[in-house]
């Protein structure tokens, strides 16, 4: 009998448990979805650290080309040159958000000018994947993202080199 009043209230204490956790994941979408569209303005100002403040201290960004980076410094160091370009101009729209616990993923499309070779604004345009963490103070940030281009590679041969596979890049 012991036995079965102590079974009882362990199923009880944990069906009381599930009831009461609340789901959160619907807020936390929008939360989200709110924080990328504030970040996307942000890049209006051409701020490097208001760009960078999205990421996590330890998170990794993913750009065409480039060597995997690490650290919000590190994004800022690398969005900086880039946003002193005058042409430079970033907008991007989510178009999907999914929230698990405390992790989560952005994916939509961007579209980034900057000036080409020949001094002129070229557009490229893509699509992005962003996972972001819930911290202990309840806001998200950003620990993973990575974007590519739509636009078909462009082929340069690589001087001093036999013919061969051209080296693809998006510059």
């Amino acid at each position: 009998m012991l036995r079965f009043m102590l079974l009882s209230g362990c199923v009880g204490l944990m069906a009381l448990t599930t009831a009461c956790s609340k789901d959160t994941s619907v807020a936390d979408a929008q939360a989200i979805k709110d924080k990328e569209v504030a970040w996307s303005k942000d890049c209006s100002s051409k701020d490097p650290a208001k760009f960078a403040s999205y990421y996590a201290d330890d998170a990794t960004f993913m750009m065409p080309n480039e060597p995997i980076l690490h650290g919000a410094s590190n994004v800022k160091g690398a969005v900086g040159p880039m946003m002193q370009d005058q042409n430079f101009a970033l907008s991007f729209q989510g178009d999907k958000v999914e929230v698990s616990g405390d992790l989560a993923y952005t994916q939509g499309a961007y579209s980034m000018t900057m000036t080409d070779q020949k001094g002129s604004p070229a557009t490229d345009k893509g699509k992005y994947l962003t996972v972001w963490k819930k911290q202990a103070d309840g806001s998200w940030k950003i620990i993973e993202d990575m974007f590519n281009s739509d636009l078909p590679p462009r082929r340069q041969l690589i001087a001093g080199r036999t013919p061969g596979p051209a080296l693809l890049t998006w510059r």
